[in-house]
């Protein structure tokens, strides 16, 4: 829709916006501390580029939450608007279920609380970011909400849909409203948890080659457990043999069924996050384990911030659009671990080997 744990922190430049889209210039990664044959460069082009595009405005902390983060047009025109009316009950819908969850993620973790960042922008827009970390159950714990416009990059355009058209359109308007969260809980035997629900709005004329106006709902919620039991299998949804965990649901590029259908979808998914979960957590959180399990699931940590830096089409996303990096980056754990060439004895006997019961089993 992911900080302690990566060691190259990145600084995020985006690309250029439509007055300099002629230049072979891309969407860049840098080092926050460059080496002295590089810095010159790239104070050079960091200048540039900030000047010339910022897809979306930089955020401004705020000391209390909003009654809504949209646009006072979008308000004014609501109650009229069903375009409009789908904006104001989405972020109704993710702000009540952000609260649902950290609520019961703090009862669950008994000790831990969640630290809050409020943040919106000058143009209209915002969210809310709540992360829980150290606690007595939780590892890391990360569930935000956020209301953005912007200025959408054509690639991050094909990112945001998965495209690769032929037509390259110019930077377009857009309105996106989502809830996402990841929770790592401490026990390897305690599976990770990813969730995120979205509405997506593009402003571009009709006629603008490779990104029509259109609007479309996005989510999921899928688990990822280092070991396997299959009484919490069955107990979130079956197994689809997934590499990255086991399975779930997720949709995107939703728009052929009406808005008003779509968004009680979305909404009773949301809502089925913590019952769905919790149970789970509650039976696995105090069972014993030992270094090498803990190893185990340090591994299987690596693999899904992989997956999460790589190819999630939500972060890419976010990362191209110039969104706020905290937030983005929150789905990673605090620890991981990455061994080169690494193959367990697990893996050469069999991946779903049974490891010390019936109903244990490595991922």
């Amino acid at each position: 829709m992911p900080t302690a744990i990566i060691s190259t922190s990145t600084t995020l430049f985006p690309p250029p916006s439509s007055a300099t889209s002629s230049s072979n210039l891309t969407l860049s990664f840098l080092p926050r501390t460059p080496s002295l044959k590089s810095c010159l460069p790239i104070r050079k082009t960091t200048s540039f580029q900030i000047r010339s595009a910022m897809a979306i405005e930089k955020e401004t902390p705020e000391a209390e939450r909003p009654d809504t983060f949209l646009r006072d047009s979008d308000e004014l025109s609501s109650s009229s608007n069903s375009a409009s009316s789908v904006r104001a009950r989405f972020e109704k819908m993710i702000r009540e279920a952000q609260d649902q969850v950290c609520e019961a993620i703090e009862a669950v973790d008994g000790g831990g609380k969640f630290k809050e960042d409020v943040w919106s922008r000058p143009g209209g827009g915002g969210g809310i970011s709540r992360v829980l970390q150290d606690g007595g159950v939780w590892e890391k714990a990360g569930v935000n909400v956020s209301v953005v416009y912007g200025m959408m990059p054509p690639e991050a355009y094909r990112a945001a849909k998965g495209e690769n058209s032929a037509n390259k359109p110019g930077p377009i308007p857009f309105f996106a409203a989502g809830i996402s969260s990841v929770l790592h809980p401490k026990n390897p035997f305690a599976p990770t948890l990813h969730f995120n629900y979205r509405y997506f709005e593009t402003d571009a004329p009709k006629d603008a080659p490779g990104a029509p106006r259109q609007w479309w709902f996005g989510g999921g919620t899928d688990l990822t457990p280092a070991y396997i039991f299959e009484e919490d299998v069955k107990h979130f949804h079956t197994h689809r043999g997934e590499r990255r965990g086991l399975g779930g649901i997720f949709f995107d590029d939703l728009n052929d069924y009406d808005q008003e259908m779509l968004l009680s979808f979305a909404t009773e998914c949301s809502n089925s996050v913590v019952p769905a979960y919790v149970p789970i957590i509650e039976r696995r959180k105090d069972m014993p384990f030992t270094d090498q399990h803990k190893a185990w699931q340090q591994l299987r940590r690596g693999r899904y911030i992989e997956f999460n830096l790589v190819y999630d089409r939500g972060t890419t996303f976010g990362l191209k659009t110039g969104g706020r990096i905290e937030s983005i980056l929150v789905s990673l754990p605090l620890t991981a671990r990455w061994e080169y060439d690494h193959v367990s004895l697990a893996q050469l006997i069999d991946p779903f080997f049974l490891s010390g019961g019936n109903d244990q089993r490595l991922l």
